[in-house]
């Protein structure tokens, strides 16, 4: 099969598309044509040496995928059956033409969505699900702030709230940025570029705070989320994309607020972890994908063959999408959309 590959970790030159072997699905794994995947902060972490696959993973990037049942794998007990269409959260191997995936990984396709948009939901929306809802605990009526609102995780973030009945508001560094999130429902954004969001958080709350953060920055926003985090409020880290280092009194201004952090990583958790995460979202977030309910829909920024892979990467470094990068595996004359 056709896999894209890194020889030696650096910039998106180093992707390399190539001819290696079609992985064979072990005990209650199924085989997966994939049609689609799409792009991660990851990968670039992983492409440049810096995030490795846990042990005993493949060492292709890609942490999900949507396509076709090929093959199952012995004591698959699932019901899944060839030709079935799938997506699928994974460890790694999604940047290639099959993938073998633990049975309980896998979602249907919501018969609404092309495989395209489907691409587009696994790692992201389970992320966001995983945040909201296992670790943040959000409650109905809540306040919600997200961090880079305009992102995969930020903008399944904002439905994902308003569809818990809780109050999604947004930062963002565009007015492009900001008119995506508000017309995915955000009730406010604020321009992280322009001035300080911990004063527009605190203008549309009263003076009372976001009651979860949601956070993928990390250290330059510190004393900006601990301004903005309600009493008793939940700040949720899940990225450290601006910096890891703190300086200051970060853990005194907390405890003022008597405010939890918290901190998550979905890659490294172990496969029941990610069988419950997916059972859960299936149950409770799926249904809404389809057209009679009509109230969730994956953002897909823009779309790639799997030989410009390179220059996928590079969109996503240079921080212009918005939405979900979808790189296309299968020629565009074979896919079953």
């Amino acid at each position: 099969m056709q896999a894209v590959c890194v020889d030696e970790p650096g910039g998106p030159e180093n992707l390399l598309l190539r001819t290696v072997p079609r992985p064979q699905p072990k005990e209650r794994e199924v085989l997966v044509k994939v049609h689609a995947t799409a792009l991660n902060r990851a990968d670039l972490l992983q492409r440049r040496g810096l995030y490795p696959p846990p042990p005993g993973e493949s060492d292709i990037i890609g942490l999900e995928v949507a396509g076709t049942v090929d093959t199952l794998g012995p004591g698959v007990t699932k019901g899944w059956k060839a030709e079935d269409r799938v997506m699928a959260l994974l460890p790694g191997g999604g940047y290639a033409e099959y993938v073998a995936v633990p049975e309980e990984l896998l979602m249907p396709v919501p018969p609404d969505l092309s495989l395209c948009q489907a691409a587009a939901i696994p790692e992201t929306w389970l992320t966001a699900f995983q945040l909201l809802v296992f670790v943040g605990t959000v409650k109905e009526g809540e306040v919600v702030l997200v961090h880079a609102g305009a992102s995969g995780v930020g903008t399944a973030a904002i439905q994902l709230v308003r569809l818990f009945g809780a109050v999604p508001i947004v930062t963002a560094g565009s007015p492009e940025k900001l008119k995506m999130a508000e017309d995915l429902g955000t009730a406010a954004g604020f321009n992280y570029r322009e001035g300080n969001f911990a004063q527009g958080v605190q203008d549309f709350t009263g003076g009372k705070g976001a009651n979860v953060i949601l956070d993928c920055i990390g250290g330059s926003n510190w004393e900006q989320n601990v301004s903005s985090l309600a009493v008793d409020g939940r700040w949720v880290l899940y990225g450290t994309m601006g910096g890891r280092a703190v300086q200051g009194d970060l853990l005194g201004k907390l405890l003022s607020k008597r405010g939890h952090l918290l901190s998550s990583l979905l890659r490294s958790r172990s496969l029941q972890y990610k069988a419950d995460l997916v059972k859960v979202f299936s149950h409770r977030v799926l249904p809404h994908f389809s057209e009679k309910a009509a109230s969730l829909r994956p953002v897909i920024d823009s779309t790639f063959l799997l030989e410009n892979i390179a220059e996928a990467h590079r969109h996503m470094e240079a921080n212009r999408n918005m939405g979900k990068i979808v790189v296309n595996v299968l020629p565009q004359n074979q896919k079953t959309l």
